[in-house]
């Protein structure tokens, strides 16, 4: 077994959005959160079709960020399956069901308010 790569967050970047869109993700977005936030570098937006789906994508995710580069992540929502919230420390994963993201509208909070401070 080979040692974890370094993680930087754009490699963790790479990493996020390949899972997501091996396991099928729907409507991946990336939000750059340099200078906007402390909370991270990258915010990731992705749904699933079915709580199932939203549960296994999440779990994919941290092991495979886990095998990849040693990063233990915090997993919020997995439980439920409407939507996990996954902190690796320099991206923030947010993946939901359709109607959950229809509703809280991340994305649109996050763009807007980056045109707003631009």
């Amino acid at each position: 077994m080979s040692a974890p790569k370094t993680a930087t967050s754009e490699g963790l970047l790479k990493a996020v959005l390949k899972s997501l869109e091996d396991d099928k993700g729907e409507d991946i977005v990336q939000i750059n959160l340099r200078g906007k936030s402390e909370m991270g570098d990258y915010m990731v937006i992705a749904s699933g079709r079915s709580t199932r789906q939203v549960t296994a994508m999440a779990e994919k995710l941290t092991d495979r960020l886990k095998q990849e580069f040693g990063v233990i992540s915090k997993v919020e929502g997995k439980n439920t399956g409407d939507w996990v919230l996954i902190d690796t420390g320099d991206i923030i994963v947010h993946i939901f069901r359709p109607e959950v993201r229809e509703f809280y509208q991340l994305e649109k909070m996050w763009q807007s308010g980056a045109a707003a401070a631009g």
